[in-house]
């Protein structure tokens, strides 16, 4: 197994009370992998305690990416939490540590 920040690098976004990560593949021939592995269920599980509403996933197989969608996960929205780094790149960081078959 291989950690997905061998494979992928990461985008992030949040508006309101929502983020988007993106997971881009390095290189096209990793993505069939990444896509089958990482789920929207399996993203849900990993910030378990952080997002709180559903993960929707979004495949781009033409630029080997997938996004996903993270509900009322951003403790109220940014301007709203206390949470001092829950917001934007620390989450797209995280996400890079699952593994990959």
């Amino acid at each position: 197994m291989r950690l997905l920040r061998d494979l992928a690098h990461s985008r992030t976004g949040d508006k309101g009370n929502r983020s988007t990560i993106s997971v881009i593949a390095y290189d096209l021939k990793d993505f069939a992998a990444i896509e089958q592995s990482i789920t929207a269920d399996r993203v849900r599980e990993h910030y378990a305690g952080i997002v709180r509403g559903e993960v929707e996933r979004y495949v781009l197989p033409h630029l080997g990416a997938l996004n996903f969608v993270l509900h009322d996960a951003l403790g109220g929205g940014v301007t709203r939490s206390l949470a001092l780094d829950a917001h934007g790149k620390c989450l797209s960081s995280a996400i890079l540590s699952l593994g990959v078959e």
